[in-house]
């Protein structure tokens, strides 16, 4: 189970032509496991896939993975397994929790973007298709990746018409070249259309562009501030833009390169500026950003704005919209351009130490920041920024003397990695900064033990005790001191030996509370209480967790709230009542709802399959048992580590199942497992149990999920009963009904409903 990959690219301008690849694509991906598009850039790969997996026919859905935005060839792993939804908890490698997660699943995997990455994708891909028997991998690419078993499909320029092949408007209308500037013309000179007297212009443009999309875009841009035959004669100008760029590629890249540089010689020169600075960003980037990073030198600050929304208007920029502010990102192209006139320039060095120092002045407010009511927005922005994060951390370790500074940022990031189960990740940045740091750096303390704590938390123990030992020895500081023993107290609980823990996290709370330090003293708080009611005093491990919650609803902090009363709910199960242990679990859950906090939430669902067994709400027990299951799955880890729990949960399963009987338990708990992560939270919410209609024997090409559809459709059931009883959308419940209807080749719900009823008669045959 896991939220699920990003959704598809969506189409903001309608889609012209490719009917004969979008067909030759779908027989090719029927006839083997690995697909590439290939072609230049610009010529319309990433389109053409979104297209092909949007039609596309998977029992487990499609996973669209954008890979433009990473440099790293080493985080391409973590990176799918994070856009799946999955969180590397483990300290195993992500590509076997991928793996995992794709085993058994009739899934479309697509991967965009991958020329820059092509070896370690080839590699990636080879792994995934050998282990995983039902997955497809549909890939673009400016080359081939080069591994048994693929398939490629070029991908090549729309047609465009010949010297004498238009004399009508009717004529040019027959190319997919001519048919797409149209369209994109319409968008910028309302009413424009194809006639018999600009027909000839149309092709002259099509033709001189080679039918490349992204060309034909930009020309069409161009109708802004020039008559259509104006664009057409500078395309057709000896020695003009079209003979300039990389004169070693192919034609049809001379003739990007020659449109895009006619798009930088149309801009003024503080806009070319701010087009090669704004490449420093990886993905999307805020104005603020943009006006520290593209200011100054050649640029005035305060017009930043100005130059954003020209480059905008001249479809340099795009503008997208992420919690509810505007954010602007580059098509890789002309982000690729843009560096390249940077590098020329000489000034690469400096807007890269800007870019660095924008984001490490951003991590030092996370720092101060973190406690308190914007946490949520906290968790959001990051999110946003994850990939410039990455490169300000990659300027660090690649420019001679910045490691320090990576150091402390790696560090600041803390809280961000934590919330979304990043351990991996942070440990290798944080391996390689150490790598290049003195001894006795600033901030080497500090990411020693986040480095360690990551260590635990991932079961990598021995890892642990190396990086903690090696981090005691050099710390000088009591507030870091204090930060160590909450780690070392961590490591007791987990070890279960609550009284060293119990003691080791009251000391450090008495420090953090003396020196004013609210983050170590909730952390400490919430750890030492539950060691505090282990130890066994139950009484005063829950007064002191009620104290951290007051504050934490007092100050509108969120993630420390969450796990306060998930603490409290383990002490009521543990030493209380069913019904104040569910009274403590259910806010905690819709706190890690805000700020998408994946193992706290696992940890909550499993709470509430023990109350559900104590409370005898045996059907309810098995489904979030599989629900569970399927979280600490996606995590790579197992709530067996939670020794303190583990016991309960072993007699909660094996009392479950002797209730329900072997079927029926197996069925439930396969139930839960299929549910997509927010649907099982919804269930948990709810306090409601989906109904499971049992469907004996094979489903023939049916998934699970269907079969249960097409069991409530028996029932009668409409699809807006369906989508309330399962807690999905509408729209799933109809989109999943007309895959039953296509997949069983029938017309109508009677159909369905006759299919399971014979069911028992096909499982006995």
């Amino acid at each position: 189970m896991h939220e699920g990959p990003e959704p598809l690219p969506v189409d903001r301008t309608s889609y012209v032509g490719r009917d004969e690849e979008l067909a030759v694509a779908r027989k090719l991906l029927a006839a083997g496991p690995i697909v590439t598009l290939v072609g230049p850039g610009g010529v319309g790969k990433s389109r053409l896939a979104a297209r092909v997996a949007t039609e596309a026919r998977f029992n487990d859905g499609v996973a669209f993975i954008e890979l433009a935005d990473l440099g790293d060839p080493q985080l391409l792993a973590s990176t799918v397994a994070d856009r799946l939804g999955l969180r590397d908890q483990s300290a195993r490698p992500a590509v076997d929790a991928v793996v995992e997660h794709l085993r058994d699943r009739r899934t479309l995997l697509v991967l965009d973007n991958c020329e820059h990455l092509v070896g370690a994708c080839g590699a990636f891909v080879a792994a995934l298709v050998s282990a995983c028997p039902r997955l497809a991998v549909l890939a673009t690419s400016r080359q081939s990746l080069g591994i048994a078993g693929e398939r490629l499909l070029s991908v090549l320029p729309l047609a465009a018409p010949g010297v004498d092949e238009v004399v009508s408007a009717a004529d040019a209308q027959r190319f997919d070249s001519v048919r797409l500037f149209a369209d994109r013309a319409a968008a910028v000179v309302p009413g424009f259309t194809v006639t018999d007297g600009n027909c000839r212009d149309i092709a002259r443009v099509c033709r001189a562009l080679e039918g490349l999309p992204l060309a034909i875009e930009l020309a069409a841009v161009r109708l802004r501030s020039l008559s259509l035959g104006q664009i057409a004669g500078r395309l057709t100008r000896p020695m003009s833009l079209l003979t300039v760029g990389r004169r070693t590629g192919p034609p049809r890249q001379q003739t990007l390169r020659a449109m895009i540089d006619w798009s930088h010689q149309l801009c003024s020169e503080p806009e070319r500026l701010v087009w090669a600075r704004a490449s420093v960003f990886s993905g999307t980037f805020g104005l603020e950003a943009a006006e520290q990073v593209c200011g100054g030198a050649g640029v005035e600050p305060g017009l930043v704005l100005d130059l954003v929304d020209a480059l905008l208007d001249k479809s340099i920029l795009v503008r997208e919209e992420q919690d509810g502010l505007a954010r602007y990102r580059m098509l890789e192209t002309l982000r690729e351009y843009g560096h390249d006139r940077l590098v020329a320039s000489g000034d690469a060095d400096r807007v890269r130490r800007l870019h660095r120092d924008w984001y490490a002045e951003l991590t030092a407010r996370l720092e101060s920041g973190w406690v308190g009511k914007d946490q949520i927005a906290w968790v959001a922005r990051l999110r946003n920024e994850h990939a410039n994060l990455r490169a300000a951390l990659d300027f660090c370790v690649t420019e001679p003397g910045e490691a320090t500074a990576g150091l402390v940022m790696a560090t600041r990031i803390g809280p961000y990695w934590g919330i979304r189960s990043l351990y991996s990740e942070a440990r290798m940045w944080i391996d390689r900064t150490l790598a290049l740091t003195p001894a006795r750096a600033p901030g080497r303390v500090g990411a020693l033990r986040l480095h360690g704590m990551f260590a635990l938390l991932q079961g990598d123990r021995e890892a642990a005790e190396r990086l903690l030992a090696e981090a005691e020895e050099l710390c000088a500081d009591r507030t870091e001191g204090a930060y160590l023993a909450v780690v070392r107290g961590m490591a007791a609980l987990f070890a279960f030996d609550g009284a060293r823990a119990r003691d080791l996290l009251d000391d450090a709370r008495a420090v953090f509370r003396e020196s004013g330090v609210l983050n170590g003293e909730l952390f400490a708080a919430y750890l030492g209480a539950l060691a505090t009611a282990l130890c066994g005093d139950p009484d005063k491990g829950r007064i002191r967790l009620r104290e951290t919650i007051a504050t934490c609803e007092r100050m509108g902090e969120v993630s420390y709230h969450s796990l306060a009363l998930w603490a409290l709910s383990s002490i009521e199960i543990l030493y209380g009542d069913s019904a104040s242990a569910h009274r403590a679990t259910l806010p905690a859950l819709r706190l890690t709802g805000l700020i998408d906090n994946r193992i706290v939430e696992a940890f909550l669902v499993t709470n509430l399959v023990l109350i559900a067994a104590d409370k005898g709400e045996h059907r309810r027990c098995a489904l979030l048992l599989g629900a569970a299951d399927s979280m600490w799955t996606a995590l790579g880890t197992d709530p067996e580590e939670v020794g303190w729990l583990s016991g309960r949960r072993r007699d909660a399963i094996a009392a479950t199942r002797e209730a329900l009987g072997e079927a029926a338990f197996t069925d439930a708990r396969a139930t839960g497992r299929a549910m997509p992560r927010r649907e099982a939270v919804r269930v948990a919410l709810n306090d409601t149990v989906p109904t499971i209609t049992p469907v004996a024997g094979d489903f023939g090409p049916l998934t699970r999920r269907e079969a249960e559809i097409a069991g409530l459709i028996a029932q009668g059931l409409t699809n807006k009963d369906i989508a309330a009883r399962l807690f999905i959308a509408p729209r799933t419940a109809e989109t999943h009904v007309a895959h039953i209807l296509a997949k069983l080749g029938f017309n109508t719900r009677a159909q369905i409903a006759g299919w399971v009823v014979r069911l028992p008669e096909r499982a006995q045959r």
